[in-house]
C-alpha cells in the first residue's frame, strides 16, 4: 500500500486495487491524484482525514473512490472515474479522469477498507485513547496490510 500523503491540507490514506501483478501504471496514479482536490470537502472542524481506493479495472476502467470524514463520525463519498464512458467518460483513457454524480460507494473489491478505516476512525479519534485526545497521527499510520480486497471473509 502507497504511504499517505498531504493533499489540500488533508492527510490522505490510499490503498490500490488491481489484480496486475505490476501494479497500477504510473500515469494513471499520476492522473487520480491530480483530481483529488476536485473530490475533497470544505473543512468543518473535524479532523482532516481522507482514505481513497484508486481501482484499476480488468477493463479499460480506472476508479477514484474518495472517503473523506466530516461532521466528526459521517463518511463523505465522490467519485472519479476514467475510461468507462458508461460512468460519463469521454474516453476510454483509463488516466482521463471525470467526476461522477453516481451515488455509487463502491465495488464488492473496492469496499474492503471501508470497515478498517471506520474501526480505526473509532479507535484512535472517538473512543479517546489515554491521552483523552484524539490522535490524527495514529490514525492515519493505522493502515490495512497484507493481501488483497479479493481475498478477506
Amino acid at each position: 500500500m502507497p504511504p499517505p500523503i498531504e493533499v489540500a491540507g488533508r492527510w490522505i490514506k490510499r490503498y490500490h486495487v488491481t489484480s496486475d501483478p505490476a501494479g497500477i501504471a504510473p500515469e494513471v496514479v499520476e492522473a487520480a491524484y491530480a483530481i483529488l482536490p476536485e473530490l475533497l470537502p470544505a473543512p468543518d472542524g473535524t479532523p482532516p482525514a481522507t482514505f481513497v481506493v484508486l481501482h484499476r479495472g480488468g477493463d479499460d476502467g480506472a476508479y477514484l473512490n474518495t472517503y473523506s470524514w466530516v461532521w466528526d463520525n459521517v463518511l463523505h463519498f465522490r467519485g472519479a472515474a476514467a475510461g468507462q464512458p458508461v460512468l460519463g467518460c469521454p474516453d476510454a483513457d483509463p488516466s482521463h479522469f471525470v467526476p461522477t454524480d453516481r451515488p455509487w460507494i463502491g465495488c464488492v473489491w473496492e469496499l474492503t477498507p471501508i470497515l478498517h478505516e471506520r474501526d480505526a476512525w473509532v479507535r484512535h479519534m472517538l473512543a479517546r485513547p489515554a491521552s483523552g485526545v484524539p490522535d490524527l497521527d495514529a490514525y492515519v499510520t493505522d493502515s490495512l496490510t497484507g493481501g488483497t480486497t479479493g481475498d478477506r471473509s
